[in-house]
């Protein structure tokens, strides 16, 4: 390889490896409905979808998800933050994969395979909240650790 070929793969590496933090990605954007997210894993970005922003107002809706895994998932944990103004408002935590405990298709997927997940997802609430505020979600596996995370804004100015 010529020396200059070297030095730009290098300088490309570099600063890939210097990147600490992945671009912010739309999902949708609407007049009265806005939702971007931001994968906050320092290693791993991941691919998130849904139809149409205006389907998230009614509490079930589809959803596209696509990533790598980096790390075997036997047992899943979720953890859901809902921040106003940076301030933690409401927390939630749910297993989602355990023996005998298997809500997902993708539990006992191991390092190195493709999650895909596409299909309906119900939010179980009757309304998104209108504001501002941002939703953080961690999923973590059964050695702790971090299996996909990402923080999710949301601008909602829907009426109800």
């Amino acid at each position: 390889m010529k020396p200059s070929n070297t030095l730009i793969l290098l300088s490309a590496l570099l600063y890939i490896d210097a990147s600490t933090e992945w671009p912010t990605h739309t999902v949708c954007k609407e007049d009265k409905l806005e939702i971007h997210y931001k994968s906050c894993d320092p290693q791993q970005d991941f691919a998130f979808s849904i139809d149409r922003c205006s389907d998230v107002a009614s509490h079930t809706f589809n959803i596209r998800a696509a990533m790598v895994l980096r790390h075997n998932i036997k047992e899943l944990y979720a953890k859901i933050d809902l921040l106003i103004n940076g301030k933690t408002v409401l927390t939630y935590s749910e297993t989602l994969c355990a023996p005998g405990h298997i809500k997902l298709i993708f539990c006992g997927k191991k390092k190195g395979e493709h999650l895909y997940y596409e299909g309906p997802v119900t939010l179980g609430i009757k309304e998104i909240p209108q504001g501002d505020y941002t939703i953080s979600a961690k999923l973590t596996n059964e050695d702790h650790v971090t299996v996909a995370c990402a923080d999710f804004t949301v601008r909602n100015d829907l009426d109800y």
